[in-house]
Parts: structure tokens; sequence; C-alpha cells
């Protein structure tokens, strides 16, 4: 059974098993959640959203359509994703732009995602960091823009 803070407002039924939703977050009708995810306090959850199994998002977070977390992954506190490389009020040739965060990926705190961005398998990326292109799996990448600086 999955446990849904009294004052968050969740609108989808789409909620795995064991699942936790913490204080304050908001999510919409058409988001996708997997089952053992800890949801903490202050996330948003747009609607065009994929969240596999035993996901962590941390406080802070915004996941805006088209953004996709496989199973295990790990989102830490005040991590921005975008999906719009060229954001404008009333843009009506908005091109959504989506990311794909793969199985045992780690992003650290206040880490920045620019549209159209995959992190590979069990790639890590440091906090604080600008990843502006594709994170090779099993890597890990730090700074602005981020750049590879190990393999895990």
């Amino acid at each position: 059974m999955s446990f849904i803070h009294s004052s968050s407002d969740v609108q989808t039924q789409n909620i795995g098993q064991d699942t936790k939703i913490w204080q304050f977050c908001v999510i919409l009708p058409e988001a996708q959640i997997g089952s053992h995810c800890n949801i903490c306090a202050q996330v948003f959850i747009e609607n065009k959203v994929k969240i596999g199994d035993y996901v962590t998002i941390k406080n802070g977070v915004q996941i805006w359509d088209g953004i996709t977390l496989e199973d295990n992954v790990f989102i830490g506190p005040n991590v921005t994703f975008s999906n719009d490389r060229y954001p404008k009020s009333g843009n009506k040739n908005y091109k959504l732009e989506p990311s794909l965060v793969k199985k045992g990926a780690s992003i650290g705190a206040n880490a920045t995602i620019l549209p159209g961005v995959t992190i590979g398998e069990s790639a890590i990326v440091g906090a604080g960091a600008v990843v502006t292109k594709d994170v090779q799996a099993g890597t890990v990448v730090i700074g602005n823009p981020a750049k590879e600086i190990n393999k895990n």
C-alpha cells in the first residue's frame, strides 16, 4: 500500500505499491509512478512523465512533461530538468524535447539537465553540474558544462 501525505495534491491513480509521497507535492493526473518510490516534499510531477520502480526524488524537484526516470534512479535535492530549449511565454512554436535518466543513474543536488539529454545507466552527475549533452553509461560528470572525470 502506498502512502500519500494529506498535504499533497496527487491527481494520478498510476502509483505503484509501497510508494511514499511526502508533504506539499503536486502530481498531475497522467503521471506514471512505479513501486517502492520515495517522492520527497515539495516535488512537482507533470502529466507526460514516467517514473520506474525504486526511484528517489529529493525535495524541491520538478519533473516536467517528457521526462522519464527508469528504475533505481536517484534525483538529488533541487535538481532542475528542462524540456524546452527556447522557453518563452506563450510560445506557439513550443517543441518538447524529452530526456531520459537510465537505470541506476544518480543526479546530485542542484544539477541542471538541459532538454533532450540522456543520462546513461549507472552514470553519476555531480552536484551543481550543468548537463548539456548525453552522459555515457557508467561515467561520472561534474562542472559547467558537465565533463567526464572517470568511469564509476
